[in-house]
């Protein structure tokens, strides 16, 4: 679990995906969002795939890589072009990869096809010692799904797992994040993603359990955390 009594915003935003996910941002508003985010030393900025190579020239030497959505954010490719996806944009320079996982198969109780799709995604990382996060999308599943998801990771033993896209019906709860902790415990991370807006929802997800924290406003949650900081030692 984190320590947020001793939590820095350095610390803080060391635990932050910064996003910039929008299928219509240009190459002159990826970089404006890369050099914003600079300063802050944000863990990783992620993005689509296709700009991966784009942003990375822009963060070389800054500490902070680039984090790739694989088969975003619906999920519904192949395992094969997952698979290919998931290697191609590591060669192009992807540091993380967070993947959607098949919701129709899990949907569909297909619990082999998920499991098969979790462990060869989680093989290509492993293989070039890259962080896999594997996307459940909770809004669309009961809580029963997600129990069995948590199976599943803990067998195919991603680095991550994650509450959401941030493109479905809903995103990340501390209700949800503390599910996956209970079945999880410290054999796995936990990624909460989707509606993180403030600093108060990012501890709260961090207090439930979650050691990373998706969000396009990084930026907000780390200078509304110092202000919070100021006000606890004033």
């Amino acid at each position: 679990m984190v320590d947020l009594k001793n939590l820095t915003s350095e610390a803080l935003a060391g635990m932050i995906d910064q996003t910039n996910l929008s299928n219509f941002a240009t190459l002159t508003e990826l970089e404006a969002f890369a050099r914003t985010a600079l300063p802050y030393r944000f863990k990783t900025l992620a993005v689509n795939n296709a700009p991966v190579p784009f942003l990375n020239k822009i963060l070389e030497g800054s500490g902070t890589v680039c984090d790739a959505a694989v088969s975003f954010p619906f999920g519904q490719s192949t395992i094969e072009t997952k698979v290919f996806e998931t290697r191609d944009v590591i060669e192009k320079g992807a540091g993380e990869v967070d993947y959607v996982c098949n919701i129709v198969e899990l949907k569909s109780g297909h619990w082999d096809y998920i499991e098969e799709e979790m462990k060869r995604i989680v093989a290509v990382c492993e293989e070039k010692g890259i962080v896999s996060k594997v996307i459940f999308e909770n809004c669309y599943l009961t809580d029963d799904e997600k129990k069995r998801m948590c199976e599943v990771a803990l067998k195919a033993r991603p680095t991550f797992i994650k509450t959401s896209t941030g493109f479905g019906t809903g995103g990340a709860t501390v209700e949800d994040v503390k599910l996956m902790k209970s079945m999880v415990g410290n054999e796995l991370k936990i990624k909460a993603a989707g509606g993180i807006r403030s600093a108060q929802a990012a501890l709260e997800m961090l207090g439930a359990g979650a050691e990373r924290i998706g969000t396009s406003r990084g930026v907000d949650i780390v200078e509304g955390f110092k202000k919070l900081a100021k006000l606890h030692t004033a």
